[in-house]
């Protein structure tokens, strides 16, 4: 038959099925040898968790306002990412919030993923940053957060890769702790040049650095403001975010807060409105409002991390249900897809309208 052309069968003579082959190793009688069931299939993602739905529609209604002389400054009602180096395997969402989707209001949450550096002496950083609720020009107070903060992290990246390979702890906590002071100065005086006051151009700035070695498995999580970091270990949430309350000695409410130093080799540290030494170079920053906080931890196969703003902290902390579906969802060997991760971090509950900014990591 000539290529390119097609032959169809006779409607009167079906193709024939050839018979299987006999196993040789079961024996003429023997039976067949029973293959391994699969693993359960995780449960399906739903729209909603509680007795009701939330009060707003589950998709996206009005557009922010746009300005034709600045179109730089629109951001979208969704942000998806993700990759897979070494060990583990990142995935990442930024969401606007039922109450912005109602309202026409922009995400204020920004989300920043890169790469620095190739191969095993790659590092990659996530960047999370959240605008202040009440100042116009949240959103992009939140975006120049999570550019100033990768432009100093990618500056610095051949160093930082050598400290956390080599465990230099004290190094990364100084190290960064100045990257980050430099960078929200960064915006407090872009308001100053705006004329506008502190408080109205700011972000709180969360992020999680991962070395794309597949030796190292130290993951450095660092930042200023609130959210949540949490670990999914052997079925059940760990929270391992850093706390004030645990620095200064007082009691801490809420589940699986952990100790400042566990077995497992996770460590964290607070900086309580420190300054750091400055540098030679550019007169030292002002100190941020909010402490430096400082974690870094070893993870183990099996593990997933989670680091997230306050849209997705408060109903992890708040709501049994809703924890319980995420682990269901994400206890299996095999991180999700882009999609199904998306749709994961979608999951509303009722009472909880901010954006939802999501960074899983999955360790193999």
């Amino acid at each position: 038959m000539a290529f390119g052309t097609w032959t169809p069968f006779p409607a009167s003579a079906p193709p024939a099925r050839t018979a299987p082959e006999p196993d040789a190793a079961a024996g003429p009688a023997g039976p067949r040898p029973s293959r391994p069931e699969p693993p359960p299939c995780p449960p399906p993602s739903r729209g909603f968790v509680g007795a009701r739905p939330p009060t707003y529609d589950p998709e996206p209604t009005a557009l922010p306002a746009a300005d034709p002389d600045d179109l730089d400054g629109l951001v979208p009602d969704t942000v998806l990412d993700g990759a897979r180096y070494g060990a583990c395997t990142l995935r990442a969402a930024s969401v606007r919030g039922d109450s912005a989707r109602y309202r026409g209001e922009p995400r204020r949450d920004a989300l920043l993923t890169a790469r620095f550096g190739t191969g095993e002496r790659a590092l990659l950083l996530v960047a999370l940053a959240t605008g202040a609720r009440t100042a116009p020009l949240a959103h992009l107070a939140a975006a120049e957060a999570c550019r100033w903060i990768g432009r100093a992290v990618g500056r610095s990246h051949v160093r930082l890769v050598d400290d956390i390979r080599a465990a230099r702890r004290g190094d990364l906590k100084s190290g960064l702790h100045r990257l980050t002071d430099r960078s929200l100065g960064r915006l407090r005086a872009g308001a100053a040049e705006q004329g506008l006051e502190p408080d109205a151009y700011t972000a709180t700035l969360r992020c999680l650095l991962l070395p794309a070695d597949p030796e190292c498995r130290t993951r450095v999580f660092f930042g200023v403001g609130p959210g949540g970091l949490f670990r999914l270990r052997d079925g059940a949430w760990q929270d391992i975010e850093p706390e004030v309350a645990e620095v200064r000695g007082e009691p801490v409410v809420g589940f699986g807060s952990p100790p400042s130093e566990t077995p497992e080799g996770d460590r964290l540290t607070m900086d309580l409105g420190i300054p750091t030494p400055p540098s030679p170079y550019e007169p030292a920053p002002e100190p941020p409002r909010e402490p430096f906080r400082f974690r870094t931890s070893v993870a183990r196969p099996g593990d997933t991390l989670l680091m997230c703003g306050t849209g997705l902290a408060d109903p992890m902390h708040g709501e049994d249900e809703f924890r319980a579906h995420l682990a269901g969802r994400w206890s299996r060997p095999e991180p999700p897809g882009l999609a199904a991760f998306l749709a994961d971090t979608q999951v509303r509950v009722k009472g909880y309208a901010d954006d939802r900014t999501a960074v899983a990591v999955w360790e193999a």
